[in-house]
């Protein structure tokens, strides 16, 4: 299976791959004329062949242009920020499940330390998330918002289907609430470690998100982000 690169743009039969994917891709696999690798700008993706490897570039010949595939359900998924390395995790994991906006939540339970640090994790994040698309195939990169309290972004993400993950007792499953929706967006909310308080619930209730569970068992962040992105795709699925 050919890799696949991030380019800024195809330029008529031509794309030009510069930076620090240039370097990777011409220095650490030692690319060399004739060989191919698929190329998305976001848009479309195409078959490139390269056909000049320096030090700062790769230029490429487009072949022939993919058929690309597009989820069929935009999903925004808003994060609360837990500990980097499972928070890097679920970033990667949610990448390759196809989200498109990650919107990263101080939520009241979150460690203050850890949100403190979240500006100076913002580069590093966004590299794991191009590396991810990547790796899955994707054709676009998932967008990567700032950190923002929940209040803020339940206000801001106010349409399509709304759910948040709930430990409320009368707390609807992920499934049924999900059974014969057609939705073509979506917006998951997946609270701290601590969950969610009154305050962050009242607010998402007022903005018409709904209560789900996963069931009786209590996940961890992370593996949260996974079971409910894989529920969602399939239920919405074309």
């Amino acid at each position: 299976m050919r890799r696949r690169f991030f380019i800024e743009q195809f330029s008529g039969q031509r794309a030009v791959m510069q930076g620090e994917a240039a370097h990777h891709l011409g220095r650490v696999l030692r690319a060399q004329p004739g060989q191919l690798y698929e190329l998305s700008d976001g848009a479309s993706v195409w078959l490139g062949r390269i056909e000049i490897v320096t030090r700062d570039s790769v230029d490429f010949s487009l072949v022939e242009e993919i058929p690309a595939y597009h989820p069929a359900v935009q999903t925004t998924l808003l994060l609360s920020v837990v500990k980097f390395d499972s928070f890097e995790w679920a970033l990667e994991k949610a990448t390759e499940l196809g989200v498109h906006r990650i919107v990263p939540l101080a939520a009241a339970r979150s460690e203050k330390a850890l949100l403190a640090a979240v500006a100076k994790r913002a580069e590093r994040w966004k590299k794991l998330l191009l590396e991810a698309s990547q790796q899955s195939r994707r054709v676009q990169l998932p967008v990567l918002d700032s950190l923002v309290k929940p209040e803020a972004a339940f206000a801001t993400y106010n349409k399509g289907l709304r759910v948040f993950l709930s430990e409320a007792s009368d707390a609807k499953s992920l499934r049924e609430i999900l059974r014969n929706q057609e939705a073509k967006s979506a917006v998951l909310a997946i609270g701290p470690e601590g969950g969610w308080t009154d305050a962050e619930l009242a607010v998402a209730r007022a903005t018409q998100y709904q209560d789900a569970s996963l069931g009786k068992l209590i996940l961890r962040t992370e593996t949260a982000v996974v079971a409910s992105l894989a529920v969602l795709n399939f239920a919405l699925a074309e």
